[in-house]
């Protein structure tokens, strides 16, 4: 066995997106080969639903997948092709976007006015862009969840994992998606396939990964005795973190425990050439989707 170090952690950054919602972006439009297939992941978490509600009117997508995975609120979609849903709380979309679709997403908080959930771009290789495009809706009911004697819960949405499979099948990067929680104290290790790349989104508690800086907290600003102060807020952590190879990954949870996605799939090192939600592997590519979304040929008729 060989632990996997810790190359990178980072803070997810404040971010607009859609007509205007908040969230927070791990990684997204920088460099694709940095964690292929992976190419964005965002945090959208909010108690306000001004930042919010207007959501992501209709959108065009390309060459992809995207993955939400719902955990406070709801979210309700539509798309060119007629397909309609809502996601609640616990619930997971796998979208195959291939040849291209027309998308909208529209988060609903819960009777609190809270929202909480994360959306991952998958790259799809040159062989399958063009598929047709498809959707995987799991309820959070149909997720296993496996519990171990120390406490640790870990809910498998793709791959296998301590004997369990995930719901989600068929994805090209053959990808491991799972929802960690450790409790308080505990040091745990996670099998990871040595050929993946790997990284973890801590969003709740505090932990140390081996080789890592300790996570740093959400700076906020509370009110404490009538006075506004800074403080560290443990509780919605943001901290990214990227691995190097190995297959096996370490974590000491705090005196909170730590919540963590754990995230792998097999690269597929090719060029990538992307505008936004589309993403091809040549600029020529990339320049017929934008023509086709111009003259009306986008969404490609079903066979």
């Amino acid at each position: 066995m060989s632990l996997r170090p810790t190359i990178e952690t980072r803070r997810a950054q404040p971010t607009l997106e859609g007509a205007g919602v908040h969230l927070h972006r791990a990684f997204g439009f920088q460099d694709p080969s940095e964690l292929d297939p992976f190419l964005l992941f965002d945090d959208f978490r909010n108690e306000v639903p001004e930042h919010y509600l207007k959501g992501f009117p209709w959108h065009p997508h390309r060459g992809i997948e995207t993955i939400t995975y719902v955990l406070q609120g709801s979210v309700e979609h539509g798309d060119s092709l007629g397909n309609t849903g809502s996601l609640a709380a616990g619930d997971v979309q796998w979208m195959t976007a291939g040849s291209g679709i027309l998308h909208q997403e529209m988060p609903r908080g819960n009777a609190a006015g809270q929202m909480h959930g994360f959306q991952l771009w998958a790259n799809l290789p040159a062989s399958l862009k063009m598929t047709a495009p498809r959707y995987q809706d799991v309820k959070g009911a149909d997720i296993p969840e496996v519990i171990d004697d120390d406490g640790t819960r870990v809910k498998v949405i793709v791959g296998e994992f301590w004997g369990r499979t995930g719901p989600v099948d068929g994805i090209a990067a053959e990808p491991q998606y799972l929802d960690i929680f450790v409790p308080a104290g505990v040091r745990k290790t996670f099998r990871i396939d040595t050929y993946r790349r790997a990284f973890a989104y801590v969003f709740h508690g505090a932990g140390r990964f081996a080789d890592a800086s300790d996570p740093q907290g959400v700076l906020l600003e509370k009110e404490v005795a009538g006075q506004e102060i800074n403080i560290r807020d443990m509780s919605g952590d943001r901290t990214l973190v990227r691995f190097g190879t190995g297959d096996e990954v370490t974590v000491q949870a705090g005196p909170e425990g730590i919540r963590f996605l754990l995230v792998s799939g097999a690269p597929i090192r090719e060029p990538v050439a992307w505008h936004g939600p589309i993403v091809m592997n040549t600029r020529a590519e990339l320049l017929q989707a934008m023509a086709d979304l111009r003259n009306g040929t986008f969404i490609r008729p079903a066979h």
